[in-house]
């Protein structure tokens, strides 16, 4: 029999151990918890409000809704024109390789579409799904454990990201790639824009192409000879001060290894490099000194 302070002590351990289960980080962009603390048929409501981060649902039980509300700058989302901005918001999911024990649904109007499955026989990993919203419209993901014996193995975790300046170009749900316009080459007004716009704006040669059937993406390796802007290390330094990295684009765009130099511009889509515009360096300096000359250009570039 225990007495009144050993039932007030183990009170204490329980409500910390639960509170343990379920946590917000400090930034509240991500989230991770167990269904361990759920109670059977609950639906846990859980709201995050950055452009990226990440959930993590250890031993799933019940279901989550999650809300996705990102403060955006201003400035991220368009009407379109020359920097081809949809004025939607595209949010995208990228599943962990291990991801397993739930299904994660994209909740429209009251109606549940389902975006990933359980996948606890499938050799393939989960493949980044991307959809698009409004702008001030809420994104709600809605998180159905799957029924198992033994759940002690099972995580369902994934990452997120949301922005309003994507285009055509960088939709990369990997079961839609019949986007119009995915893989024409930018205009003129495109390229400037781009160099004003993108993650990273890179000079460099195309080394090789490898293809990847399964995702359907083609990755450009790229010895970069200047590297104007990157966000992230997405072109470190290598042998005899060279840059070297990888670009990443639609399989069905057909890029062939090809000589000469070439200005790359993308963004940054789960840490990896996603190809935008990739003129030839001399199309691009055309076109930039056509837009100084006419004091029409949108951003300067340092010189060579």
């Amino acid at each position: 029999m225990l007495s009144g302070s050993g039932c007030a002590l183990w009170i204490v351990l329980l409500s910390h151990l639960e509170t343990a289960y379920a946590s917000y980080s400090e930034d509240q962009c991500s989230w991770m918890g167990s269904g361990l603390s759920q109670q059977p048929g609950s639906v846990e409501q859980i709201s995050l409000h950055c452009a990226e981060g990440s959930l993590d649902w250890l031993y799933p039980k019940g279901a989550l809704r999650l809300s996705l509300s990102p403060r955006l700058p201003s400035g991220a989302v368009g009407p379109g024109g020359a920097g081809r901005s949809s004025g939607l918001i595209t949010a995208c999911i990228k599943p962990e390789e291990t991801f397993w024990g739930a299904q994660i649904y994209l909740e429209r109007d009251g109606i549940l579409e389902l975006l990933v499955g359980d996948r606890p026989d499938s050799p393939q990993p989960p493949r980044v799904r991307c959809f698009s919203r409004p702008p001030g419209e809420k994104v709600a993901l809605f998180l159905q454990a799957t029924p198992h014996q033994d759940i002690s193995r099972r995580i369902a975790a994934f990452q997120y990201e949301l922005r309003g300046d994507w285009n055509a170009r960088l939709s990369l749900d990997s079961n839609t790639v019949h986007h119009e316009g995915a893989c024409r080459p930018c205009n003129d007004t495109e390229i400037l824009m781009a160099v004003c716009t993108s993650d990273f704006v890179v000079r460099g040669n195309i080394r090789s192409v490898l293809n990847d059937e399964d995702l359907r993406v083609s990755v450009i390796k790229v010895s970069a000879s200047r590297v104007y802007r990157q966000k992230y290390s997405l072109f470190p330094t290598g042998g005899r001060l060279t840059k070297a990295g990888e670009i990443r684009t639609l399989l069905q765009c057909g890029v062939k290894p090809g000589a000469g130099s070439f200005l790359f511009t993308g963004r940054v889509h789960f840490g990896e490099a996603w190809l935008g515009c990739a003129p030839r360096y001399k199309d691009f300096r055309r076109a930039y000194e056509e837009a100084r000359n006419a004091h029409e250009i949108p951003c300067e570039l340092a010189s060579d």
